[in-house]
């Protein structure tokens, strides 16, 4: 799930925006919600990851990071979506 400001389709900060170009250049599916429609969900999410920061990738209610943390991890490991079971759009479902 990545908590964006505004929508994958149109980002309203350069972070979103380019969090979402990875996750579709890495076909990854992802959810979105977009934390400019609801300041108690903004600022009840920073407090929660203790994270003051968007955008914020979370998978299975664990807490990935932002972009600069996204794209780190991608830089030493190509597989990074992978050690998440991260669901591709090109990967079969069963």
């Amino acid at each position: 799930m990545l908590f964006m400001k505004g929508t994958p389709n149109s980002p309203q900060c350069g972070f979103s925006r380019q969090l979402v170009a990875i996750l579709r250049e890495n076909f990854v599916k992802f959810g979105f919600f977009n934390i400019l429609a609801d300041d108690e969900v903004r600022q009840g999410l920073k407090e929660y990851a203790d994270w003051p920061t968007f955008p914020q990738l979370w998978v299975d209610g664990e807490l990935v990071g932002g972009l600069d943390i996204v794209k780190e991890e991608l830089e030493n490991d190509a597989d990074f979506f992978a050690a998440y079971s991260v669901k591709t759009e090109g990967e079969a479902t069963a």
